[in-house]
C-alpha cells in the first residue's frame, strides 16, 4: 500500500501515521505500547505506516502511557567544572542508548537547594544520579528510603543501602604525599574543599597517615573554586609549608595566579599539586602535578549502573575506579 507522506515542513505526528494506516489515533498508541488488543492485520497496517512515514513517537508520551516520564534526573554541585560535565556527558550518551532523557540540575554547591532540587527531581524522574552530593546523611538516608532507583557517583556512606561508583580518592591523595616526600619535602599545606565534600574527607583522610611519609600537614579552609585558591594565596604564604596540595585543579590554579603576582616561584620556592586533571593543568605555566580521574569510564559505570537498578536489579555491588598521579613542573625538590 503506498502512502503519501505529509510535508517535511512539520513534525510528522501521531495523527498522520492514523490517517495513513486508516486508524484511530487510539490504536495507534496501542500498537505503539505493545498493548495486545489489536487486530494482528490492523496492527501491521500501522507498523507499515510508521516506518513509510518515518514516524518517531515522543519518549515522553510513551512513557506516560507506561508509567513513566522517561527521564533520568542528574544532579551536581557545580556543572561549570569539567569533572561533572565530562562525567555528565558520558552518563547522558550511555543512558540515551536505553531511550532515556537525562535532565541536569546544578545546586551551585549549596546542601540545601541540593536537597530541595533533589525532591523535585523524584517526583517525575524515573532515576536519579547524585554526583558527589554535599547533603548530610540524614537527607541523603530520606531520598533513599523513597524508593526511586537511586545512584551516587563519588560518595561512600557505610551503614546506608546506596549504591555508588567512586574514584580512588584515598589512594590518589596517598600518591601525591610520596611524590612529595621523594622530593624532599616535610612540611604541606592542604587547601581543604566544601565542608560536606566526600571527596574532601577522603583527602583529610589520607593525609591523616602523612606522617607515615614524613610529612607535617596544615589544613586551610578553602573550596573548590578558582577564586577561593587566588584568596587562600596570603594564609598559605603565612606558613611555613614548601609544598601545597590543593583540593582541585580549580583551587591550585587560582593558586598559583596569586602566587605569582606575589613573585612566588613554582615550583622554585613552593610546589604546588592539583586533583582531577582538568585540561587546563597541562597548559598552566608551569603545568601542574594532579591526579588524573577517569571521568569518562565514571559516567560509563555510572550510567550502566543505574539502568540495572531500574531494571529491576537490586544486588549491585559498588564500584571503586582507579587514578592515576601525573607528575609535570609544579613540583620539585624542597
Amino acid at each position: 500500500m503506498a502512502m503519501a507522506k505529509p510535508s517535511r515542513a512539520r513534525r510528522i505526528t501521531i495523527a498522520d501515521v492514523a490517517r495513513a494506516a486508516d486508524a484511530s489515533v487510539s490504536t495507534v498508541s496501542r500498537v505503539l505500547n505493545g498493548i495486545g488488543t489489536v487486530d494482528p492485520a490492523l496492527a501491521e497496517r500501522v507498523r507499515l505506516a510508521i516506518e513509510e512515514l518515518g514516524y518517531r513517537p515522543s519518549a515522553a508520551a510513551q512513557g506516560l502511557a507506561r508509567g513513566r516520564s522517561g527521564t533520568i534526573g542528574v544532579l551536581v554541585p557545580d556543572l561549570a567544572n569539567p569533572h561533572f560535565s565530562d562525567l555528565v556527558k558520558v552518563f547522558s550518551a550511555t543512558v540515551r542508548d536505553l531511550g532515556a532523557r537525562v535532565l541536569v540540575m546544578d545546586s551551585d554547591e549549596d546542601p540545601a537547594v541540593e536537597r530541595e532540587l533533589a525532591e523535585d527531581l523524584v517526583r517525575y524522574a524515573d532515576g536519579l544520579l547524585l554526583c558527589a552530593p554535599r547533603m548530610p546523611r540524614a537527607d541523603l538516608a530520606a531520598l533513599v528510603a523513597r524508593g526511586l532507583p537511586l545512584l551516587v557517583a563519588n560518595r561512600q556512606e557505610p551503614g546506608l543501602a546506596l549504591h555508588s561508583v567512586c574514584i580512588d580518592v584515598h589512594a590518589g591523595l596517598l600518591a601525591v604525599c610520596g611524590h612529595l616526600a621523594q622530593l624532599g619535602h616535610r612540611k604541606v599545606a592542604y587547601l581543604a574543599g566544601p565542608e560536606g565534600s566526600w571527596a574532601n574527607r577522603e583527602r583529610l583522610r589520607a593525609l591523616s597517615g602523612a606522617q607515615a611519609f614524613g610529612l607535617e600537614v596544615t589544613v586551610l579552609a578553602c573550596g573548590s573554586l578558582t577564586d577561593d585558591g587566588y584568596a587562600a594565596g596570603p594564609a598559605v604564604l603565612d606558613t611555613d609549608a614548601t609544598a601545597v596540595i590543593a583540593y582541585n585543579d580549580f583551587v591550585a590554579l587560582g593558586l598559583l595566579s596569586r602566587l605569582a603576582e606575589a613573585g612566588v616561584s613554582v615550583p622554585g620556592d613552593l610546589s604546588l599539586t592539583g586533583f582531577d586533571e582538568i585540561d587546563l593543568a597541562r597548559y598552566s605555566s608551569p603545568p601542574l602535578t594532579t591526579v588524573a580521574v577517569p571521568r569518562s569510564e565514571l559516567g560509563r559505570a555510572a550510567g550502566e549502573a543505574l539502568a540495572r537498578l531500574m531494571a529491576g536489579e537490586d544486588d549491585l555491588e559498588s564500584r571503586t575506579l582507579p587514578v592515576e598521579l601525573r607528575v609535570r613542573e609544579s613540583t620539585g625538590t624542597a
